[in-house]
C-alpha cells in the first residue's frame, strides 16, 4: 500500500526504528554522564572573573580566588564505612562524623564541605586517587580573599556564597566589581575598584581608635579622616569591627556601618555650623556682646520657662569666645534672633537633614523636623547640636564647607575604576555641592576654631607645629525609653581641621558611650592630636622648628582682676567698672570711661599699641 507518492509503510517503519535507537543511544549517554561519579575538581565556566578592591596606593583589600565544594552522592558509593575511613583525615572531618552524614536519611546528594582551600583540595584529590573513592566531586567556586582581614572592613564589604555581594562596596559596587552583561565567557571580568582610603592612614587610625576604646571602655568609636580640598575620604573607622575572612561569625556590633548608619545628637561640636550660619544670616557679627550667666531662659506666653544650662558662667562674650568655651547661654541668645524657617534652611545648606550620597548601602539621613513643627525651645536648641541627629559623614561634609572657602564638597571613597589591563574607566574629581556661607564667614569661623586649640576647650587637640582648628563636644544621649536624656551615657566628640591657614585634612572623632570621664575637650581632643600627628608624619605636611601659637596682638583680660596695661591695648569687654580704676592713675595716658556697669565698646581697639600721651575711651552699660 502506498502512502503518498514516494513512502511505503515498510520504508516508515524502517525510518521510526532508526530514529528510536537514536533516541535511545543519547539518553543512554546521558544518564550514563549523570550517574557516574566525577573525580576531578569541576570549574564553572562563563562566570566573570570579580573585580578587585583595592586603597588609593594599589593595596589589595578583595580580590577573587577559587574555592572548591565537596559534593556527594550516597548511592554511587559503594563501601561508605571504607569511604569515610579514606576520606577522614584529607577533610579533618572524624570518621564517625563522616559515616553519619553518609548513612543518614535524606537526599541522595549534598555537600559535605563548602569553600575549601588549594591545599585542602589537593589532599582530597589525592585521597580520592589513592583510594579510587567514587561518589565525591570537588566543584571550584568563585570566592573572595580578603588580605587586609579587618582593615577598611566596613568600606570593603562582604562577599556572599551567592555571588553577590553583601555589605560595603562589594553591595554598592556589585554591577562594576561583576557586570552582568560580561558573563558570556571564561575570560571576562569585572572593573577593578579603587578606593579614595589609604591603607596606611587606616592602618594607624584604627589602632588609635582601638587603643581609645580600650582606654574609655567605650562601646564604639568612629574616626573619619578627609582631604578637605578633594572631599576624598582617607580613613574610614567604625569600632568594633569584623575580620572579612571571618565575617559570618562577627556580631552585630563588629558589623555596623556606624559613620554611614548611626544616627545621633551631635552636642557642641555643632555649634561650628551654627553660629556659621547665623553670622551668614547677618543676625551676629564678632563685634557683638553677650552675657553669660550660667543659664539660658525664656518663658513661654503660657508661662513656661525654657532652661539651657552651661557649663559655666562666662560673663560677657563676643562671638569667638562662644565657640572657645563652648557657650550654650551665648550660643542660645544668637539663636533667638533668627527666623526658624532661615535657620533651618541654612543648617539643611550645609546638608544637614539629607544623606550625603556616599558609595555605600543604608545611609542615614539623620532627624531634622521642619521649622513649621519647631516648639519654642527646638531652636536654642539645636544650635547646641540638640533635638537633631546627624550622621557622622553629615559633619564631616558639613566642614568641607569651613575649608573650602564656604563651599561644601561631595564626599567619595571612589578613587578610579580601571580593567583588568589598567585602562581608566572613571576617575574622581573634586564635585562642589553649593555656596553655603560666605568666604568670609568660613575663615572666621576657622578662626575662631582655631582660638579654641590654643586657649579654649579644645587646647588637647593641638599638635603645637601646625596651626589647628578644633571644636569638642559632649553630648548627653536619650534614654532607652525616650523619655529624656540619660546621665551616664555621652558621646564625646571633636573636630579637628589642619593646618588652619590653608585646611588640608578634617579629622572627626565620636566616642559612643565612654565610661567615667566623658567631656570631649578631655578624652576626644587628645586622640585627635595623636590622629593628626601620624597624618602630618605620614603625609610629610611642613612643620614649624617651634610651636605655632597665633597671635593677634589682642591681650585677653581676667575679668576679676585689675586691669594693667602693657605694650598693647588688651580686650576690656565684659570687664567692670571697678576692674578699671588704676587705669585712671595713670599719668602718660588719657582714660576716659562713660557709663556704669561693664565695658562694652572701646577705642582704641584691641591689640593696638600703648603710645605716649594715647586718650582711651571706653564706654560701659
Amino acid at each position: 500500500m502506498e502512502v503518498g507518492n514516494n513512502f511505503s509503510r515498510p520504508r516508515l517503519i524502517f525510518l521510526a526504528s532508526i530514529a528510536s535507537i537514536v533516541c535511545l543511544f543519547v539518553l543512554w549517554n546521558f544518564a550514563t554522564a549523570m550517574l557516574i561519579p566525577k573525580d576531578a575538581a569541576e570549574v564553572k565556566m562563563g562566570q566573570t572573573e570579580r573585580g578587585s578592591i583595592l586603597d588609593r596606593n594599589g593595596k589589595i583589600l578583595a580580590v577573587q580566588t577559587t574555592l572548591y565544594n565537596i559534593a556527594i552522592n550516597r548511592s554511587s558509593i559503594p563501601d561508605k564505612i571504607q569511604f569515610a575511613e579514606i576520606l577522614s583525615p584529607a577533610t579533618g572531618i572524624s570518621i564517625d562524623e563522616l559515616k553519619s552524614k553518609l548513612l543518614e536519611d535524606g537526599s541522595d546528594f549534598f555537600y559535605l564541605k563548602k569553600k575549601i582551600s588549594e591545599g585542602e583540595k589537593t589532599a582530597i584529590e589525592a585521597a580520592i586517587r589513592d583510594g579510587n573513592l567514587k561518589g565525591i566531586r570537588l566543584e571550584a567556586v568563585l570566592s573572595r580573599t580578603y588580605p587586609e582581614n579587618q582593615l577598611a572592613s566596613h568600606i570593603v564589604g562582604f562577599f556572599g556564597d551567592d555571588g553577590w555581594g553583601l555589605t560595603g562596596v562589594e553591595y554598592s559596587f556589585q554591577d562594576v566589581l561583576s557586570p552582568p552583561g560580561l558573563i558570556h565567557s571564561d575570560t571576562s571580568s569585572g572593573y577593578n575598584v579603587m578606593l579614595t582610603i589609604d591603607g596606611n592612614i587606616q592602618y594607624e587610625l584604627e589602632k588609635i581608635g582601638r587603643q581609645t576604646m580600650k582606654d574609655t571602655s567605650a562601646e564604639a568609636l568612629i574616626m573619619i579622616a578627609v582631604e578637605s580640598k578633594t572631599g576624598e575620604i582617607l580613613a574610614y573607622v567604625s569600632e568594633p569591627s569584623a575580620n572579612l575572612n571571618t565575617y559570618t561569625q562577627a556580631s552585630d556590633s563588629q558589623r555596623k556601618d556606624r559613620p554611614a548608619l548611626y544616627a545621633y545628637e551631635p552636642g557642641s561640636v555643632f555649634k561650628i555650623f551654627s553660629i556659621s550660619a547665623l553670622m551668614d544670616l547677618g543676625l551676629v557679627n564678632e563685634n557683638d556682646i553677650f552675657l553669660c550667666d550660667g543659664e539660658y531662659t525664656q518663658t513661654t506666653a503660657r508661662g513656661e520657662k525654657i532652661t539651657i544650662g552651661c557649663l559655666d558662667k562666662h560673663g560677657w562674650l563676643v562671638p569667638r569666645d562662644i565657640i572657645k568655651y563652648s557657650c550654650n547661654d551665648g550660643t542660645a541668645q544668637i539663636a533667638e534672633r533668627a527666623l526658624g524657617s532661615d535657620f533651618e534652611m541654612k543648617l539643611r545648606d550645609f546638608g544637614f537633614g539629607g544623606r550625603t550620597g556616599i558609595e555605600l548601602p543604608g545611609e542615614t539621613p539623620g532627624l531634622f523636623a521642619s521649622s513649621k513643627n519647631w516648639s519654642l525651645r527646638t531652636k536654642p536648641t539645636i544650635a547646641i547640636g540638640q533635638e537633631i541627629s546627624v550622621s557622622a559623614l553629615q559633619m564631616v561634609q558639613a566642614a568641607t564647607t569651613l575649608a573650602n572657602e564656604g563651599i561644601s564638597l561631595k564626599l567619595s571613597l571612589l578613587s578610579r575604576l580601571y580593567t583588568r589591563d589598567g585602562e581608566p574607566v572613571y576617575i574622581h574629581e573634586r564635585t562642589p555641592i553649593k555656596q553655603v556661607i560666605s568666604a568670609k564667614n568660613a575663615r572666621l569661623m576657622l578662626d575662631y576654631m582655631q582660638t579654641t586649640a590654643e586657649s579654649g576647650t579644645g587646647t588637647r587637640a593641638a599638635v603645637g607645629d601646625v596651626p589647628m582648628a578644633v571644636k569638642t563636644g559632649t553630648a548627653q544621649m536619650l534614654n532607652d525609653t525616650k523619655d529624656g536624656y540619660s546621665k551616664t551615657n555621652f558621646i564625646s566628640s571633636c573636630m579637628g581641621i589642619f593646618p588652619s591657614d590653608n585646611p588640608e585634612i578634617i579629622l572627626y572623632l565620636a566616642i559612643i558611650k565612654p565610661v567615667g570621664e566623658t567631656y570631649g575637650g578631655r578624652i576626644a581632643a587628645p586622640v585627635i592630636s595623636k590622629a593628626a600627628n601620624a597624618i602630618i608624619d605620614y603625609r610629610g605636611m611642613g612643620r614649624t622648628s617651634a610651636t605655632s601659637v597665633r597671635h593677634t596682638g589682642i591681650v585677653q583680660v581676667q575679668k576679676n582682676q585689675p586691669v594693667i596695661l602693657g605694650s598693647h591695648m588688651p580686650d576690656l569687654t565684659g570687664i567692670s567698672k571697678r576692674m578699671l580704676t588704676p587705669l585712671l592713675q595713670r599719668t602718660d595716658i588719657t582714660v576716659q570711661i562713660v557709663g556704669d556697669g561693664y565695658v562694652t565698646n572701646q577705642f582704641p581697639e584691641p591689640g593696638t599699641a600703648i603710645e605716649q600721651g594715647m586718650q582711651i575711651e571706653l564706654n560701659l552699660e
